[in-house]
């Protein structure tokens, strides 16, 4: 992304070749950039009607056209990545992260180029779904990404190169979300690995903005800038009218940039943990209309060196050393297992468990799983940190799952795992799916039938998948909720009513592709790990039975479903993988979800990958499908549990410092009670 802020060179009108295209463009901008939009009139202090988080809304239609003589031009994209490829040595099999990627013009290019690598990320909507669009119809493989700048998830230590190109650093209201941003570069880049960046250089902005300008976009729209100086000078404030000369305004909206000067930059790069900064020559980019270059007129490029660093030991101190792991309770009932209590097999899952936990020396361990002593016993004996593994819920009512972290947090207890409002957002299907459609993550097709709608209202595409919208487990789910008739439907939602009374129902397309989960552990901004992605392995299932993991696969030991049905890595192409991937790490981070998850997708006969559903705090049994990732990225069962344990404490103690006492300090504290 990039923005122009200042009127240079005025007179002069339009190139011809982008005088029609723009035109339409324009007059269809987005609903709310209309003909005739709101205009504020005489401003005299512009940064007043700044908004802090302009930068959600600008990057548009309109965006593309105002800046198109800059943005769109491909003379300028070459020389820039030139400049790129140049400046720091890239190699045609180095990972490439474009942040900040806007439409995608400088990946496109490097793509178009042989770099086989190459990512882009941007917070705009708009921008990455024509990025996509693009790459599509020119048939290059670039993996674009929805996200955060300051926190985004693609992996720690995986790239070679990230650039910030486009000047599209500064945007934030505070100078600590610049910092922010390097230093999530910082963690991105593998050892010795390359920052670019192109930016305006503040310095000559300072003192060569021009009050006011105005130029002809094409022959009918035309925009006019104003600019100012913010209250402490750190930032250039800048006004944007677009208007058609017949019809009036189509838009009126401010936005803001940082003054880096290069001593300033330098700085701010060097406390990210960048070395060997060095400016490099910059011509001023080629206009279409030659009229204002703003803010790119006088740019720096600037490339940083990321630290030599050995990779993260696997070893590392504990922050909470006494940990306090919540677990259902084995002396109430339980509707959701076999038989409805605790049987055999629950207490082995508890004792692999506590024998996996065993196996970390930097940690002590006490239990809980009496309900009814619960906060009683929370308050009497006040825990440094709660590794949450109560998926039962409270009293073993999954419905009440949330209302343990609730519990936690009234307490003022850190904990492990999703927050209540995450767990009581994810408990209701069809408000995921909702999201997930939101947001471009492919979903199957699906009504929503109210527990006394009618029959009448059911889809006539068969087979459908007939379940409830409440409820993990895979409670309500049957072999018998494949339905390929209208009768079978009826029959099925009579009986599921019985079952469930009250609970919406979900009536789904049934996918009949295959199956994946995905696993992530970790929070956004801290780093992640993706555990490698899993596949459902139907090929030993009784041909006669419905390929899908109802109850049975996970409560009847004596069932088909849990003898015939495998797991396996999953056989996914490059593209496909990173797809899901970047599914899950949207919906993670939209949803909520905190230090470890599982997405579950489904590809559909025509092999398109839909989200099936989301489960934040999934099953941690030794057996379950996030275990069984561990295994295949080769870690023991104690490993995965040490990841979610870190995961969470990091996160807490960068909440939270004051939290934490250093490790050596409650060591010595230790010796010292042990001497005495």
């Amino acid at each position: 992304m990039g923005k122009k802020a200042n009127g240079s060179r005025l007179g002069g009108r339009p190139h011809p070749a982008h005088t029609s295209a723009t035109a339409a463009a324009l007059d269809n901008a987005e609903p709310d950039r209309h003909i005739g939009a709101r205009t504020l009139g005489p401003v005299s202090d512009l940064e007043r009607h700044l908004p802090s988080d302009w930068w959600r809304t600008l990057f548009n239609s309109l965006y593309l056209e105002t800046d198109g003589d800059i943005i769109e031009n491909d003379r300028n994209t070459a020389e820039e990545v030139d400049l790129l490829i140049r400046s720091v040595g890239l190699e045609r099999n180095d990972r490439i992260l474009d942040l900040c990627c806007g439409q995608g013009r400088h990946s496109l290019e490097l793509a178009s180029r042989g770099f086989a690598n190459v990512t882009g990320l941007d917070r705009s909507r708009y921008l990455i779904r024509l990025a996509r669009k693009r790459a599509k119809q020119r048939n290059l493989q670039v993996s674009f990404h929805e996200g955060d700048a300051r926190r985004f998830r693609l992996g720690d230590g995986d790239f070679h190169c990230v650039c910030i190109l486009g000047n599209s650093f500064g945007y934030f209201e505070r100078p600590e979300d610049d910092l922010a941003v390097l230093e999530a570069v910082n963690r991105a880049l593998g050892s010795g690995g390359s920052l670019v960046m192109d930016l305006m250089d503040g310095d000559w902005m300072r003192h060569h903005f021009e009050p006011r300008s105005w130029e002809w976009v094409d022959q009918n729209h035309f925009v006019c800038r104003e600019r100012d100086l913010a209250g402490d000078g750190d930032r250039l404030i800048s006004r944007e009218v677009v208007v058609h000369a017949e019809r009036g305004v189509i838009a009126d909206q401010f936005y803001a940039e940082r003054l880096y000067s290069k001593e300033r930059l330098e700085a701010l790069l060097t406390s990210a943990g960048f070395a060997n900064v060095r400016f490099h020559s910059l011509l001023a980019p080629d206009s279409h209309r030659n009229q204002d270059l703003g803010m790119v007129a006088h740019r720096l490029f600037v490339t940083g060196e990321a630290p030599r660093r050995a990779r993260r030991l696997p070893h590392r101190g504990a922050l909470f050393s006494d940990v306090t792991v919540i677990l259902g309770d084995p002396r109430l009932p339980d509707p959701v297992k076999r038989n409805g209590r605790f049987g055999d097999e629950d207490i082995e899952t508890i004792e692999r468990l506590k024998t996996a936990l065993r196996e970390l020396p930097d940690y002590r361990f006490r239990f809980l799983d009496n309900h009814a002593s619960l906060i009683a016993d929370l308050r009497a004996n006040r825990p440094h940190f709660v590794l949450n593994f109560c998926d039962e819920g409270f009293n073993n009512d999954a419905f009440m799952e949330m209302h343990v972290p609730a519990l936690l947090e009234t307490l003022d207890i850190p904990y492990s795992g999703a927050g209540p409002s995450c767990l009581g957002l994810c408990y209701n299907k069809s408000l995921v799916r909702g999201i997930a459609q939101a947001i471009d993550v492919p979903v199957p097709a699906e009504t929503y039938f109210n527990s006394d709608d009618l029959a009448a209202t059911i889809p006539s595409v068969f087979p459908a998948l007939i379940k409830p919208n409440y409820g993990d487990s895979s409670i309500g789910i049957t072999k018998d909720a494949v339905v390929h008739t209208w009768e079978e439907a009826i029959t099925r939602l009579g009986r599921l009513r019985e079952q469930m009374p009250g609970c919406p129902i979900l009536i789904q397309e049934f996918l009949t592709g295959p199956e994946y989960s995905i696993g992530i552990i970790g929070n956004p901004g801290q780093g992640y790990r993706v555990l490698p992605p899993l596949e459902v392995d139907y090929s030993r299932l009784d041909p006669e039975l419905p390929q899908l993991l109802p109850y049975e696969s996970k409560w009847i030991p004596d069932s088909p479903y849990w003898t015939q049905i495998g797991y396996r890595e999953a056989r996914l192409d490059e593209e496909a993988r990173r797809k899901i991937v970047d599914y899950s790490n949207i919906l993670f981070e939209r949803l909520g979800c905190r230090d470890y998850a599982r997405f579950d997708f489904r590809a559909d006969a025509g092999g398109e990958i839909r989200l099936l559903e989301v489960n934040p705090n999934p099953g941690w049994c030794w057996d379950g499908k996030l275990n069984l990732m561990a295994e295949m990225a080769g870690l023991r069962y104690s490993d995965l549990l040490k990841l979610i344990i870190e995961a969470a404490q990091e996160r807490v103690a960068a909440q939270h410092p004051g939290l934490v006492i250093p490790l050596a300090e409650r060591r010595a504290a230790r010796a010292v009670a042990h001497r005495g």
